[in-house]
C-alpha cells in the first residue's frame, strides 16, 4: 500500500483508530488482522470476572480434495484466531465432510463416537491452546447416526455433544436420526453453554428449553447465515448467540439481540469479547431506581435502554460489583421473572371469574 494523506498509511491508521477508541472498538482490527499482517493483535490485560472471549469460524471460501485437507483448512483459520487467546471457538455445521471435490461421503462412513477420527484434530488444538472448541461432526450410538455439536474443553477432553432435533427430510433420508427433545447444557469454567443446529432455527422449542435450563451463551453451526433469525433468538431468550456458518454471515450476538462482531468481504472469522454480568429488565416500572444505581455505582456499572421496546439491560464493569446484588438491593426484576410475576396475577385473576 502507498503512503498517503502525509506519511499515514492504512496499517498506522488503523493503529491509531484501535488505540483512540478503547475496548469497545475490539472488532475493529480483528476482521483485518489476517489481511494486513502488520497489525498486531489486541492484547487483553485484566478482564472482568464474566468476560468472556468467543471466536467463531466461517468455512466461506474454503474447499478441499477431501475430510484432511478440509481439517487442516479449517485448523489453519483457527490457528489465525489464536493470538486473541480465545476462551472457546466455533465450527461450521459438519464442516469436515462438506465443499469437497469429490462429494460429500456417507454419514455411515463419517459417524465417530468422539473424540475419535475426525473430533481428535480439534481436541488437540483445544489441548495446545487451552481453549474449549464446538466442533461440528457426525456421531453414532448404538448404530444410530447424528448430526451433533460436540463440545471439547480446554484440556481437548470430550464433554458432550447436542444432537440436531430438527434435521431436513434430505438428512434423514440419508440416514441421520432426530436428536433428543430435550437439549443438553454444558457447565463450563466460562459458563452454562448449549447448542441448535443449522434447521433447527426454524422452530422455538429447542431455544426455549435451553433458556429454561440456564444457558447463557447458544452456538448456532450451521450451512446457512441465518440473517435476523439469529439475532432474534437471542433477544427472546436474552443469551448470547453465536452462529458458525458454511456461506452467509457468521455473527456473535449478545442478549439485546445485536450482532457485537460478524464477517463480511474481508474477514473470514470473528473474535471478541462477551461479558455475561449483566441483566436484561422490562424497563417500567424499574426505570425509577436507574437513577440511584448511577448516582451509587457510577462508572462501575452500565445502563441502557432500548426506549421503543422498553427492554433495559444493566452491565457490571467492575470485578467487585455484581448485578445479582444490584437487583436485590434495588428490588429489579429480570425480565423474566416480571413477566413470570405478570401471568400468575393474570392466570389468578381469571380463576376467579371460572
Amino acid at each position: 500500500m502507498s503512503d498517503i494523506h502525509g506519511g499515514l498509511t492504512r496499517r498506522h491508521l488503523m493503529q491509531s483508530v484501535s488505540a483512540g477508541l478503547g475496548i469497545g472498538a475490539m472488532t475493529v482490527p480483528l476482521g483485518l488482522a489476517q489481511t494486513q499482517p502488520g497489525v498486531e493483535p489486541v492484547r487483553r490485560g485484566a478482564r472482568l470476572p464474566r468476560e468472556v472471549w468467543i471466536a467463531s469460524i466461517s468455512q466461506n471460501g474454503l474447499g478441499g480434495d477431501s475430510v484432511e485437507t478440509m481439517t487442516r483448512m479449517v485448523l489453519a483459520r483457527m490457528k489465525e484466531v489464536v493470538p486473541f487467546e480465545p476462551d472457546i471457538i466455533c465450527l461450521p455445521e459438519a464442516f469436515p465432510f462438506v465443499n469437497l471435490s469429490s462429494g460429500r461421503p456417507p454419514v455411515s462412513e463419517t459417524s465417530e463416537e468422539p473424540i475419535g477420527r475426525f473430533s481428535r484434530p480439534f481436541a488437540d488444538f483445544a489441548a495446545k491452546h487451552k481453549c474449549h472448541v464446538v466442533c461440528p461432526i457426525y456421531t453414532v450410538e448404538n448404530g444410530r447416526h447424528y448430526n451433533a455439536a460436540v463440545f471439547i474443553d480446554r484440556n481437548g477432553q470430550y464433554v458432550g455433544q447436542y444432537r440436531k432435533m430438527h434435521p431436513t427430510i434430505g438428512e434423514i433420508e440419508g440416514g441421520v436420526m432426530p436428536g433428543s427433545p430435550q437439549p443438553p447444557v454444558f457447565k463450563t469454567d466460562i459458563g452454562v453453554l448449549g447448542a441448535q443446529i443449522c434447521f433447527d432455527i426454524e422452530w422455538y422449542d429447542g431455544w426455549h428449553k435451553l433458556r429454561e435450563a440456564g444457558a447463557e451463551i447458544v452456538f448456532w453451526p450451521s450451512a446457512f447465515g441465518g440473517g435476523s433469525m439469529v439475532n432474534t433468538h437471542a433477544w427472546q431468550n436474552k443469551y448470547c448467540v453465536v452462529s458458525s456458518t458454511r456461506k452467509g454471515t457468521t455473527q456473535i450476538c449478545d442478549i439485546d439481540g445485536q450482532a457485537v462482531a460478524c464477517t463480511g468481504q474481508y474477514a473470514t472469522w470473528v473474535c471478541t469479547p462477551v461479558n455475561l454480568e449483566k441483566a436484561f429488565l422490562h424497563s417500567w416500572p424499574f426505570c425509577g431506581r436507574f437513577r440511584e444505581i448511577e448516582a451509587k455505582y457510577g462508572r462501575k456499572v452500565r445502563i441502557r435502554t432500548f426506549h421503543e421496546e422498553e427492554w433495559t439491560i444493566i452491565e457490571s464493569l467492575d470485578a467487585d460489583v455484581r448485578i445479582a446484588e444490584i437487583l436485590k438491593e434495588f428490588e429489579l426484576q429480570t425480565h423474566e421473572e416480571h413477566i413470570r410475576e405478570a401471568d400468575r396475577v393474570q392466570r389468578r385473576w381469571l380463576d376467579k371469574l371460572t
